[in-house]
């Protein structure tokens, strides 16, 4: 499972080969492979190495959060024992990416002492923090618009054309005809006449 790659395999191949060699496997106890492994894996002088593992700039966060360059960058410094608080806050400064760097260093207020560690530890991570917020809601405001904008901004549709049923013509009251006066009847006029021009039947 393990001690497959690199310098580790190729320990592993010069173990096994001194059993072949020497027919009596070289490590027998717990103590004798403490003993190898820190032979051959172990630098002779951590503290050197650490220091000069800071001096370049493969410490340097990269892609890293800010919590995992903090836990890489603590433990090289004490390794290599700084305890000057501006050393150390010099050589965070260096290996934090620019944009969170710049962002610490011009601060308009409460901005961290260059002898306060701790203090630009905060900061790094608190801007870190904030910048991976606001890229999940970038990703999720790209992925899915809003509608509620949508909806606010568009007209609303036009009404649909509705005719209207028309109104019924007025009711015309038709006028009474007009009433001419009685006349009377032609021939009783005439029998009137006649009567009156008639002399008088007498006896003779």
């Amino acid at each position: 499972m393990f001690f497959k790659g690199g310098r580790a395999t190729k320990w592993c191949e010069n173990v096994f080969r001194q059993e072949v060699d020497t027919s009596v496997f070289p490590i027998q106890t717990w103590g004798d492979f403490e003993q190898q492994f820190q032979l051959h894996f172990f630098p002779v002088n951590a503290e050197v190495d650490t220091i000069n593992t800071l001096e370049g700039t493969s410490y340097h966060q990269g892609n890293w959060t800010v919590d995992d360059y903090l836990d890489s960058f603590q433990a090289l410094v004490s390794n290599a024992g700084y305890m000057d608080p501006q050393t150390v806050v010099v050589k965070f400064r260096r290996g934090l990416r620019l944009g969170i760097q710049n962002q610490i260093a011009t601060m308009p207020y409460r901005r961290p002492a260059d002898t306060d560690p701790d203090a630009w530890y905060k900061a790094a991570r608190r801007i870190d923090q904030a910048r991976l917020a606001n890229k999940v809601f970038q990703s999720v405001s790209h992925s899915a618009p809003s509608t509620s904008l949508r909806t606010i901004s568009a007209r609303p549709p036009p009404l649909p054309m509705v005719r209207l049923p028309l109104a019924p013509p007025p009711l015309v009251t038709p006028k009474p005809l007009p009433t001419t006066p009685s006349i009377g009847v032609p021939m009783d006029v005439d029998v009137t006449r006649k009567a009156k021009s008639l002399p008088p039947r007498g006896c003779y």
